[in-house]
């Protein structure tokens, strides 16, 4: 934490929502915790991570707000807005450049870094503001913030150093490698937070409520369950109760959001002869308002039956297609959009609503928990794992009970499993403890191969001949274009740890290295 800042602000900018928490740097104690939507009557920790710009490209409108600008924009408008959801995960497994371009749904093409410097310019306004409401009024810059923003674990470097470019444009920070900015990893986040809980802070899974013993020695899992990523990341507590990670971080993009493309595909599966596509076509800002809906519902701690409404632009678009068909076999002339549900498997049509037995919801989340739990063995499999005791179940997905179910019954036997109560503000309210406390991760495996490019002597037995090369000035003859391996992929490295090597210039003259 930079030594001048009085507030602390942790950023959790999700792939599906987004939110922050803040704190007195000197007292971290006392988080406070920002609540969404009470203009629209909602009461919720985290607001959608949804951006709006107008047709002149300006910004409009983040979180709820774009969210119901841009469900209530007439069809023949909304194609000429710039609206973006889950644009997160453009950043995973992917080749990150500052002048990458976001598609909209409607095929427009928009700088990523506005999208993303946008989004945080938004939430660093709103933070201030709230800061200043707290503060009798009391006006404070960002200099006077240390800024925490957190990302998935599996991110690469150049995903992270985005992040921070898209920062210094949204003015959190001035300099790239300003220590006012941290990059702090989602499961470390959360593992951060859990240490401290006392036992009511976690959901009695099996009518079990356990305590999350921190003591020296103690090894467990995180599981990180986003929108857009499932991250896995297994932690040791050291004696000085800082963190030591055990194996690298691991997972890959089958979070909440794998639930809700299968719900479309479903809704395809009913809707046939081109009704879902013409509807998706022609009124994208009702569809996002239905998939909205539905996000909430996969969520849900219930396990029975889910209600749909059925909006009215698809109940328009369905019955004017069944009539057509209708007329051209010279059928009946209903046109009735029940007869869609006909034969379907899982859902019933009633009085505008369609409704969704629990089983078939359920096959919604199966990708996503068949991957999860495959990495999760593929981990714990291993003997370097024996001595893990708990898995944590963390993050917004993690509050659906489907998930955290398949999760207990497979694992329950031999760990202890723990999903804080505050499943979705565990990351953030642990990024207020990592803010104020960066060094409690001691270590950490590297998850690639780093090194350098180096050139030494020359060894007709080894080298090829093509990479013979001779100084001009003491005729050393030496091979180049050799890696020099400086960590390991696997490699335990110690945070802020240095290391020494001693390089020489193959030509005198040289001024410089690339």
């Amino acid at each position: 934490m930079a030594s001048k800042s009085l507030f602390i602000v942790a950023i959790d900018f999700g792939t599906s929502y987004s939110g922050y928490c803040f704190s007195l740097a000197k007292h971290t104690d006392q988080i406070r915790q920002v609540f969404w939507g009470h203009e629209h009557g909602l009461n919720t920790v985290k607001t959608p991570t949804c951006i709006l710009f107008n047709e002149k490209r300006e910004f409009m409108k983040f979180g709820y707000d774009a969210v119901m600008k841009y469900h209530t924009l007439p069809s023949r408008e909304a194609h000429k807005w710039y609206y973006f959801h889950h644009f997160k995960m453009k950043l995973y497994n992917k080749k990150i450049t500052s002048n990458m371009e976001l598609e909209t749904d409607n095929g427009e093409k928009f700088p990523a870094l506005k999208v993303f410097s946008e989004s945080l310019r938004y939430m660093k306004d709103h933070a201030l503001n709230t800061i200043r409401e707290a503060s009798y009024q009391t006006v404070y810059v960002t200099e006077d913030v240390t800024w925490v923003i957190t990302v998935p674990a599996i991110w690469d470097a150049s995903a992270r150093q985005f992040m921070r470019l898209a920062a210094k444009e949204a003015g959190l920070i001035s300099d790239m490698f300003s220590e006012q900015l941290i990059i702090a990893l989602e499961p470390e986040a959360a593992s951060v937070w859990c240490k401290q809980l006392p036992q009511e802070g976690f959901v009695a899974e099996g009518g079990n409520r356990q305590k999350f013993e921190e003591s020296p020695g103690t090894q467990y899992v995180v599981v990180d369950c986003g929108g857009g990523t499932i991250d896995i990341t297994v932690h040791e507590i050291q004696e000085n109760q800082s963190l030591k990670e055990l194996h690298k971080a691991s997972g890959g993009g089958w979070g909440g959001d794998t639930v809700d493309e299968n719900f479309k595909e479903f809704l395809k599966e009913i809707f046939q002869d081109g009704v879902w596509e013409e509807y998706t076509q022609n009124h994208p800002a009702e569809c996002h308002k239905m998939m909205y809906d539905f996000g909430l519902q996969k969520c849900s701690s219930s396990r029975e039956e889910v209600y749909m409404r059925c909006y009215h632009n698809l109940t328009k678009v369905a019955e004017h297609k069944k009539k057509d068909i209708s007329l051209f076999f010279d059928e009946c002339k209903q046109k009735d959009i029940s007869l869609f549900f006909e034969g379907v498997e899982g859902a019933l049509w009633c009085n505008g609503t369609i409704i969704i037995t629990y089983e078939k919801m359920k096959s919604f989340f199966a990708y996503s928990v068949r991957q999860t739990i495959g990495a999760l063995q593929e981990i714990l499999n291993k003997p370097e794992m024996a001595k893990v005791q708990y898995i944590l179940v963390v993050g917004g997905f993690a509050s659906s009970i489907t998930l955290r179910e398949e999760i207990y019954q497979t694992f329950r036997e031999q760990y202890r499993i723990l999903c804080p109560q505050e499943s979705q503000a565990a990351i953030i309210k642990g990024a207020i403890l990592f803010g104020h406390n960066p060094q409690i991760v001691a270590s950490r495996i590297s998850a690639l191969t780093h090194g350098v490019m180096i050139c030494e002597a020359f060894d007709i037995a080894v080298h090829d001949i093509q990479k013979k090369r001779v100084s001009k000035a003491d005729k050393y003859v030496y091979c180049t274009d050799l890696f020099k391996k400086l960590v390991g992929i696997g490699d335990l490295v110690e945070v802020d740890g240095v290391a020494n090597y001693i390089f020489t210039l193959t030509e005198p003259d040289k001024t410089s290295v690339t």
